[in-house]
């Protein structure tokens, strides 16, 4: 690591600035294990100050949370720089994730009023800390944020938040004016055809254009998959997963990016393939592994290669039921996977 990275209060910014508008997205990356951890409660990291709309603006960040209560998470706020002035803006959080680098949303956009009194505003509570590494935005001391910032001018009337996802979500719980009827297994799900042809251009080729109202028959997928993959359509929203243990939840993940991929869903096959490459482990690497290779996800089943090769790991991957099963349906993929680790192996 240079010298340079090893200072208290390294920080490295750049952004784009479409012309004329006052809509900003700024990254601010900051790089350096000690900046992470044991920093101390209240203290913050300064992005480099970036103009919208007329004003200077900064990104705080907290590592150990901004005030007591808050210190198993890291805070991040927006900070209205410019002085005695006033500014109207919506702001969004984003994080990186540092194998992908696939952003995600983790705040929801926020409207407020920033002045003298309020100049700071954000999230207190933004995310564990553990949770940044354990997910992937952490990675070799490196985190990188993302604020989308528009500011909001003159007359501006003031927006209210988005409900477009709700009120899709709930179109699709009412049932009201579905026109087409699936069924997989023993379970109906109803729907609207020109939501599904609109989402998916699988569903746009091959649903019928006539008005009957038919029940098309879901071959090789399980019921809540196929209800996760609907809300999804509607809601462009994974489901919550907060009931499921570690290996359930890892499945489910897989059962999801195999019918992403099989109905053309990029956006849902890449969150798929980001929530799986932050979860690799011996006991899940090598299912990971084979649906990475069916659905062509080549990130994926670069890092699953990756994962397995490691000299530490090999051995524990090789025993597992799953590299068995793997060996059997692809013996290709051990093959690439015994050439990476560059030792002898048998099939």
């Amino acid at each position: 690591m240079s010298a340079a990275l090893k200072r208290p209060g390294t920080r490295t910014a750049s952004m784009y600035v479409a012309a004329e508008t006052a809509r900003v997205t700024h990254s601010f990356k900051i790089v350096g294990n000690g900046l992470h951890k044991n920093f101390g409660v209240g203290r913050c990291i300064r992005s480099a100050p970036f103009s919208v709309g007329g004003h200077n603006w900064c990104i705080l960040y907290y590592p150990d949370g901004r005030t007591e209560d808050c210190k198993d998470y890291v805070s991040i706020f927006l900070e209205l720089m410019s002085e005695n002035t006033e500014a109207t803006a919506l702001r969004e959080f984003r994080l990186v994730n540092q194998t992908t680098g696939i952003s995600t949303s983790i705040s929801c956009t926020c409207q407020a009023v920033y002045n003298a009194e309020n100049a700071a505003r954000g999230s207190r509570k933004f995310m564990k800390k553990g949770d940044l590494e354990s997910l992937g935005y952490l990675k070799d001391g490196c985190l990188e944020i993302e604020c989308d910032l528009t500011v909001i001018k003159g007359d501006d009337i003031d927006l209210p938040p988005s409900d477009l996802q709700d009120n899709l979500g709930k179109l699709l719980e009412s049932e009201e004016g579905v026109d087409v009827t699936f069924k997989v297994k023993d379970e109906l799900f109803r729907a609207h055809k020109i939501v599904l042809k609109m989402r998916s251009p699988v569903f746009e080729a091959e649903l019928p254009r006539d008005k009957r109202k038919r029940i098309i028959i879901v071959e090789d997928m399980e019921p809540p998959v196929f209800k996760a993959l609907l809300r999804f359509i509607y809601t462009d929203s994974l489901p919550s997963m907060g009931d499921l243990d570690g290996d359930e939840n890892d499945e489910m993940v897989r059962h999801l990016l195999v019918a992403a991929n099989r109905y053309g869903l990029v956006r849902m096959k890449l969150m798929c393939e980001s929530i799986l490459c932050n979860r690799l482990a011996v006991q899940n690497v090598a299912a990971t592994l084979a649906v990475a290779d069916q659905c062509r996800c080549y990130k994926l089943k670069d890092a699953c290669i990756q994962f397995i090769s490691s000299s530490n790991r090999l051995d524990d991957v090789a025993a597992s039921q799953g590299f068995e099963d793997l060996k059997k349906a692809c013996p290709a993929l051990i093959a690439a996977i015994y050439e990476k680790a560059a030792v002898p192996h048998k099939i």
